[in-house]
């Protein structure tokens, strides 16, 4: 099979497009015929191997241990193993797994579920990761209420489009920050209030949020919590600041220091995949709650020219790759 892989760290020039074996499949695997697959920072990291720690952690320390990219995926049921009972051939799905950039994917039955009926396996591969990011955010570290004032900077970015929705979802009152090319795609989602970030220093303004959500990582952490109110919220998403070592993870170490000592919380956000989540997820779709978005498209042969425009940070939504 044809796959996106990588032998050591660096940028998209590390990326080959070669044919591979098929991932075998486990007990509790499903191997899928992928369809489709969308790109995040995330992967961006781990085809770096930038910031350092992410080498200490796990991830391999002279290259990646897993050499084919990509989490996101939808596709279809080739072949499922003997303790599988969820799904069979045929079924189409979507979720996350390692090795998504590839002709055949093979995933924990876990990590799956069956692709939301109103979506395309293009709109299904873009939601697992950011969704999951937004959720969490939100729900677990954000504590969101009915009528809360949530402000979410970075509202047109591929985990920004969810917040929005998501939020709104819960009856919040939602601001989104974006530029000025971005506010009527921001709109679309249901905000109540657009930020235009390229016009004044939006963190010096007299209105006080209840949560905030901090997906761009390139704010001081005194300016974002100049935003809160006395007994707010702010959950910090990832995020592309900090050194080559630490990268987020120094600001994150900031706000747990600082923490104690104010009353405002402020919350680094750590993901992880969840099936109740996906299935929570694939319910607000098909409710017609919420919706991916989608900037662009690329080619699985063209993933390297994919991570380029991703770095360049100027999407609306969510980066997919077509197999």
């Amino acid at each position: 099979m044809k796959a996106i892989v990588q032998g050591m760290y660096g940028p998209a020039d590390v990326l080959e497009f070669v044919d591979i074996d098929r991932p075998v499949v486990g007990d509790n695997d499903v191997l899928m015929r992928v369809h489709a697959a969308s790109l995040h920072i995330g992967d961006w990291h781990v085809m770096t191997g930038l910031p350092y720690l992410l080498r200490v952690v796990g991830f391999g320390l002279r290259a990646p241990n897993i050499r084919v990219r990509g989490m996101d995926v939808a596709g279809t049921v080739e072949s499922v193993g003997e303790r599988v009972s969820e799904f069979r051939s045929g079924d189409a799905v979507f979720g996350t797994c390692e090795g998504a950039f590839a002709e055949y994917a093979c995933a924990p039955e876990k990590n799956l579920a069956l692709k939301p009926t109103n979506l395309s396996f293009q709109q299904a591969a873009a939601v697992p990761t950011s969704s999951f990011a937004a959720l969490q955010a939100l729900r677990n570290r954000g504590e969101i209420q009915p009528e809360h004032k949530v402000l979410i900077v970075g509202a047109a970015g591929g985990v920004g489009v969810f917040a929005v929705q998501i939020a709104k979802a819960f009856g919040a009152h939602v601001t989104g920050v974006c530029s000025t090319a971005k506010m009527d795609l921001v709109r679309s989602l249901g905000a109540d209030d657009v930020v235009d970030y390229t016009n004044g220093d939006f963190t010096r303004t007299a209105q006080h949020y209840d949560l905030v959500l901090d997906t761009g990582g390139n704010r001081a952490l005194g300016d974002l919590r100049r935003l809160l109110s006395p007994g707010g919220i702010l959950v910090l998403i990832g995020g592309e600041g900090g050194n080559r070592v630490l990268g987020s993870t120094s600001k994150w170490i900031q706000a747990l220091v600082i923490a104690p000592f104010v009353g405002q919380k402020l919350r680094p956000l750590s993901t992880a995949p969840n099936k109740n989540d996906l299935l929570l997820v694939k319910d607000l779709i098909e409710s017609g709650k919420i919706m991916p978005v989608i900037d662009r498209t690329f080619a699985l042969k063209d993933v390297p020219d994919a991570f380029r425009y991703l770095r360049k940070g100027n999407g609306r939504g969510k980066i997919v790759i077509t197999v």
